[in-house]
């Protein structure tokens, strides 16, 4: 069932439930953040609407910059404004930045401890028909290795709009993933939400969970109805929301692992040095279980409807529940 102390939205599993893109949550969350603190600015690669900064640059023209295709002009300069006491949010395809431009990003931002957001609209493989080069599925492993730098993937547009506010309030440098489809609403404006802090968004009706299935990002959705299914066919699982995958939250991740004693990681990303990748290191050093994988394997996107890739990599409700029963069938 639905974890009943978050108030998840009631009608996740109607054919009917409202669609929005995670980006567009940014991007109310960018202008609702620039109305209550005049120091926070934004600039945009020239993607200024793909990744919905349009909202905060039609209100406030002044404080926003169009840096042009110049993604490491882009967080460079991002990053003397916050030296100088601005609160900037620098957007652009995430294969961009901090695809594009992660020295820059590393040696102005993350090295000097500089507060800014770095936004990653478009990522994963959800992009769709754009293709492989801008299908970003090796950014949360290029953004999590940084020192100073946490790394934040929303769940669905009210989640990202949430972590958009609380981004802009921190004193550490970020990046903010982002998707670029319409997914299923999850959350509502009364779930709870803080940077670095784990979720569990399903649990079973009575006794503990057989396997833990840990999400981050728009592949949540995906869990969920897999869990649902799993439920009608007796195997009891827990599904997190792993939305802050650096700071990681250890005692949460461990807990889950305790109880299970089996673990699913489910990421629109490369396998390798992802979310999965930083639950398995959590784990080694706290509390070792069976693991399985759920994301990309070591290969390149291509063109498609969103749709179709996500079932062709692997990433679907029939994947997730292969990984459930393997992993299960692997417990000590």
């Amino acid at each position: 069932m639905l974890n009943p102390k978050l108030k998840l939205n009631p009608k996740i599993f109607n054919s009917d439930v409202e669609q929005v893109s995670i980006r567009k949550g940014f991007g109310e969350g960018l202008l609702k953040t620039g109305e209550e603190d005049k120091n926070v600015v934004a600039l945009c690669a020239d993607l200024t609407e793909s990744t919905m900064m349009n909202l905060f640059a039609l209100k406030f023209p002044e404080r926003f910059v169009e840096i042009g295709v110049a993604e490491q002009n882009l967080v460079t300069v991002a990053s003397g404004m916050a030296a100088m006491g601005k609160i900037p949010f620098c957007s652009s395809y995430a294969m961009f930045s901090p695809g594009r431009n992660w020295e820059q990003i590393r040696t102005t931002i993350a090295y000097n401890d500089r507060k800014v957001v770095v936004v990653g609209s478009h990522a994963g493989i959800s992009v769709g028909p754009d293709g492989g080069t801008h299908q970003a599925l090796e950014d949360i492993a290029m953004m999590r290795v940084m020192p100073n730098m946490d790394v934040v993937s929303p769940c669905d547009a009210i989640e990202a709009k949430k972590a958009t506010l609380l981004l802009a309030k921190t004193k550490k440098p970020a990046y903010l993933r982002l998707a670029r489809e319409k997914t299923p609403i999850i959350t509502t404006e009364e779930t709870s939400f803080d940077i670095g802090k784990a979720e569990i968004y399903w649990m079973p009706d009575v006794g503990l969970a057989q396997v833990g299935v840990i999400v981050t990002g728009s592949l949540m959705y995906k869990a969920l109805l897999a869990a649902k299914e799993l439920e009608n066919e007796g195997i009891k699982i827990k599904v997190m929301n792993l939305a802050t995958i650096k700071p990681i939250d250890v005692d949460a991740v461990v807990s889950l692992a305790k109880e299970t004693k089996a673990i699913v990681t489910v990421e629109e990303h490369q396998i390798a040095g992802g979310m999965g990748s930083a639950v398995a290191e959590v784990l080694a050093q706290n509390f070792p279980v069976p693991m399985e994988f759920i994301g990309v394997q070591d290969l390149f996107g291509q063109s498609g409807t969103p749709d179709e890739l996500v079932e062709h990599y692997g990433m679907g409700v029939k994947s997730i529940k292969e990984a459930v029963r393997k992993v299960l069938g692997r417990k000590i």
